[in-house]
């Protein structure tokens, strides 16, 4: 299910971004826009399966038009800087989740040995082809 909640991101001097969600109280940051949408959405998957997985419900996303990133860095107690913006960041947390979230595991294989040294000499991830080929098998599920 989609879930979509309001962030205001703020630039810093050395063109980082900080990214807060006003209905959560959390923040994160990442190291330019496209680095901080992403973690944005990371940040929204992650405390939307939190609260799920701990019973909690989840606020009411609040309206853009209550957003006012200045007030809101005001009520942290700091100055805000003159760029700050709120932007919807939408995720869909539990295909999110099973994406990224999910814990590794290790499984053994057996596979020639000619092939193993051949992969080996190219610099073949045995791990990551072994998820692509199952993602492909079982439909990107």
């Amino acid at each position: 299910m989609l879930s979509i909640y309001p962030a205001i991101f703020y630039k810093d001097d050395k063109g980082r971004y900080s990214v807060c969600f006003p209905d959560f109280d959390v923040a994160t940051c990442g190291d330019d826009l496209h680095d901080a949408m992403n973690m944005a959405i990371e940040c929204l998957a992650a405390q939307i399966i939190w609260a799920q997985k701990d019973g909690e419900d989840l606020p009411t996303p609040s309206s853009m038009e209550s957003i006012d990133p200045i007030a809101y860095s005001r009520s942290l107690g700091t100055e805000p800087p003159s760029d700050g913006f709120a932007s919807l960041i939408s995720v869909d947390a539990e295909e999110y989740a099973k994406l990224h979230f999910n814990k590794s595991v290790r499984k053994s294989l057996t596979i020639p040995q000619w092939l193993n040294e051949k992969a080996l000499s190219q610099g073949i991830n045995f791990s990551q082809v072994l998820q692509e080929a199952l993602l492909e098998k079982v439909g990107g599920q």
